[in-house]
């Protein structure tokens, strides 16, 4: 009697996750879409950079707003709203690199290896199955050395020290990933939009270091 019991509750188990799973990468398809079309409009009419006072309160203003209203309709134009921020800010940056010696190689690789990243990282985890949550304690030793490392950065502005933020980004944003979608196959993520959101914060973190690395190693 409990093995049979057992049976629809492991199959609606594997249908909410595999619901989640769909609707998440549904949605960061779209997220995707909207942020390059916004980047792209942004790079095109030469749009200066916001500031760094407005990214941080649109950016993290907008992350808020989504997470609040994450169980609604809401949460959906506030995602939309941010990724369209976000691919405005990302627009005079990518203007600048264009505007370099190989600049158009610089994006185009790091296009490239943040489509192989995020593609490898989520292939590897949904085809393992492999619980990913002992990433945590090391992840938050990640984050506290990238925001010591920041605001030493803001002072001394290294270039070494650049590099070594980037790279570290690039590492934390691969775990978040990797926990991410960890987190949705076994049943502890439920709602898409959060997830959606995570993962496309790390892919937008993992492009902008790439770009950041290439170009100060072309340099």
């Amino acid at each position: 009697m409990r093995y049979q019991n057992s049976i629809p509750r492991t199959q609606s188990s594997e249908l909410a996750t595999n619901k989640v799973l769909r609707n998440t990468y549904m949605l960061l398809g779209m997220t995707l879409i909207v942020a390059a079309f916004s980047a792209g409009l942004s790079a095109m009419l030469g749009l200066p950079r916001p500031g760094l006072l407005i990214t941080l309160v649109g950016f993290y203003g907008l992350m808020f707003l989504t997470e609040r209203n994450r169980d609604s309709g809401l949460g959906l134009l506030c995602i939309f709203a941010f990724t369209a921020f976000t691919g405005y800010t990302l627009g005079p940056i990518i203007n600048y690199y264009l505007n370099t010696s190989n600049g158009t190689e610089t994006v185009m690789l790091a296009l490239g290896g943040t489509a192989l990243t995020f593609l490898s990282l989520s292939a590897y985890v949904l085809t393992t199955k492999k619980d990913m949550s002992f990433l945590g304690g090391m992840m938050m030793a990640g984050f506290v050395v990238i925001i010591v490392g920041f605001i030493a950065n803001l002072f001394f502005h290294l270039p070494a020290l650049s590099l070594a933020l980037s790279a570290l980004f690039i590492l934390f944003s691969s775990g978040a990933i990797l926990m991410q979608t960890s987190a949705i196959i076994h049943g502890g993520e439920r709602n898409y939009i959060s997830a959606t959101m995570t993962l496309y914060v790390s892919i937008f973190n993992i492009f902008l270091s790439l770009l950041s690395l290439l170009g100060l190693s072309r340099d």
